[in-house]
């Protein structure tokens, strides 16, 4: 037995299903199958009962995984003490949505690789949904999220908030009144499209009854670049919260008042997940930061234009 047929024994075990697994490893599902074989020829005993949509661990499988998660564990110890001896590395994975979150980001891990120049970091960006799923499942380390998320799940700390504003065509008519901010009222009866989120929408009708209406969607949307090509063509206001720059000369974003809203991000991680010295680094890290942050003394440049909404907005 190798450590990597022991590593792709657990998740398989964790799992339950090769196809899970296998999108949980970064590998294709066929060798993945083939290593479980491999390891039930060596040892000569039935892993697993192949069902037709999940597996069933064997009593030989449940001993084989208790003493996997020990070697496994004892071999990363041993991997992180040795390598401690020439500072930390190793591979940190992140999940961000996006708007406001990579710019936060980027600010850390500069920082942080300039400490750490062996560590290599892996970002991967989609919806809140999504990037809450990656980090339940262990493909991430880390998420950097906008609230709320299931705290019964995750924990983390609050990073950054930002104001909720409305994208639309430089041709439109709202773009054309001055100023950098638009009433909700504004709003009403206009095509909007919104994050797609499942807490959002109810959030944002919630958002528009305070007027006494009910908001116009037209659709929804999962990143920042698709607001951007909507709003270019006018095809109608993207709702969506205020990023550092806007990457087409083509829109205007204005900030919505009256009433406002922001956006609180957060760095988050899997409640009651094993140690990770690596990420724990990290957290610790972005915590000074943000301390630094709070006192002025943060080590990194903040954009001269950059925006934040009072602290007794209501959050969306």
């Amino acid at each position: 037995m190798d450590l990597r047929a022991l590593h792709y024994f657990v998740v398989v075990a964790e799992e339950r299903n090769i196809t899970r697994a296998a999108e949980r490893l970064k590998m294709s599902q066929p060798p993945l199958s083939n290593q479980i074989k491999g390891l039930e020829e060596e040892l000569g005993v039935q892993l697993f009962i192949r069902g037709k949509r999940q597996l069933t661990i064997t009593d030989a499988g449940l001993l084989l995984y208790r003493r996997a998660r020990q070697i496994l564990e004892l071999s990363e110890q041993t991997r992180q003490e040795v390598q401690s001896t020439e500072g930390l590395s190793g591979d940190l994975n992140i999940s961000l949505v996006e708007g406001r979150g990579p710019y936060l980001l980027a600010r850390w891990i500069a920082g942080f690789r300039q400490e750490f120049p062996r560590v290599a970091v892996h970002l991967w960006n989609g919806s809140g949904d999504e990037v809450i799923e990656r980090v339940q499942r262990g493909l991430a380390d880390l998420a950097l999220v906008a609230k709320p998320y299931n705290a019964e799940l995750l924990e983390g700390f609050p990073v950054g908030r930002e104001p909720w504003v409305a994208m639309m065509s430089r041709e439109h008519p709202l773009a054309q009144e001055e100023g950098n901010f638009l009433p909700l009222r504004k709003l009403v009866g206009q095509p909007l499209f919104i994050p797609n989120r499942r807490s959002r929408a109810e959030a944002i009708r919630t958002w528009f009854s305070e007027l006494g209406e009910e908001p116009t969607i037209a659709g929804d949307l999962s990143n920042y670049i698709d607001a951007v090509a909507l709003s270019e063509q006018n095809a109608g206001i993207c709702i969506y919260p205020m990023t550092t720059y806007n990457v087409s000369n083509l829109i205007t974003a204005k900030i919505i008042t009256e009433s406002a809203r922001q956006v609180e991000y957060a760095l988050a991680w899997k409640r009651n997940d094993r140690p990770h010295d690596l990420r724990q680094e990290f957290i610790n890290y972005v915590q000074d930061c943000m301390e630094a942050e709070r006192l002025g003394t943060q080590p990194y440049r903040m954009p001269e234009q950059e925006y934040f909404p009072p602290e007794d907005t209501k959050y969306l």
